[in-house]
């Protein structure tokens, strides 16, 4: 079953909607008690509680991302990740190579730019990875999404895939991670549709198409797919061809 509503978490998950200028109408309403909300950033972002969260595969699903990233890359992260992952993520590349972190939440990017304060080759930029604009035409050796596109409707969905493929150089690489939808027989199965339905409103839609088929872009990538702990996750990864 979810978490229990105690005191603090149900605060949080009745707080009033989010007015931060150039939030998305979607975050705000759906998301304030989990990404906007102080207390509830402050309480949710910590390691023990993305591994309860994932049900102990937090660090599985972090290592086969990292695994497709070499050292010295350049490399995008679209949002903040909670518990460690963007950390890890900059001491992966390593100095010789660079990070961007870009978020659309305030606090987010805060939250962001304390982690990796002491990395000089990882930055944080606020901008909606939803806009085109955000990636600002460059492009980079690998591309990480992490957990995001299970948190968005479907038309900001098909905009991130697409604005992600776009900033994946010739010969660079994709990394999606997210939700999948379980085996029938998984035994969390319907606590999961619970969870998807009470706290994941967008997820459910998710597993009605791949993730690359929500860009014309992805016939410039060849793609392999797997999924963790009886198809609850799922790990998408594109390689964009080079030129003829």
């Amino acid at each position: 079953m979810p978490p229990p509503r105690d005191e603090f978490l149900s605060s949080a998950l009745d707080a009033p909607r989010a007015t931060l200028p150039g939030l998305p109408d979607y975050l705000a309403d759906t998301y304030t008690w989990a990404y906007i909300n102080p207390r509830a950033v402050q309480l949710l972002d910590r390691p023990i509680v993305v591994s309860t969260i994932l049900w102990g595969n937090a660090d599985r699903l972090m290592r086969a991302a990292l695994a497709q990233i070499a050292p010295g890359s350049r490399v995008l992260q679209a949002a903040h990740v909670y518990g460690t992952f963007v950390q890890r993520l900059a001491d992966r590349i390593g100095t010789r190579g660079s990070l961007e972190v870009v978020d659309v939440a305030p606090v987010q990017v805060e939250r962001a730019r304390a982690k990796l304060a002491n990395r000089a080759h990882a930055s944080v930029r606020r901008c909606d990875i939803a806009d085109p604009a955000c990636s600002g035409g460059r492009s980079f050796d690998v591309v990480s999404c992490f957990f995001l596109l299970h948190e968005v409707p479907e038309w900001a969905r098909r905009r991130i895939v697409d604005n992600l493929l776009a900033a994946v150089r010739p010969g660079g690489r994709i990394v999606f991670v997210d939700y999948h939808r379980p085996h029938p027989l998984h035994p969390l199965r319907a606590v999961m549709e619970i969870v998807f339905r009470w706290l994941e409103p967008f997820a459910s839609s998710l597993f009605d198409a791949t993730i690359e088929s929500r860009s014309a872009r992805a016939r410039d990538f060849t793609w392999t797919r797997s999924t963790r702990f009886l198809g609850l996750y799922q790990v998408v990864i594109g390689t964009r061809k080079n030129p003829a």
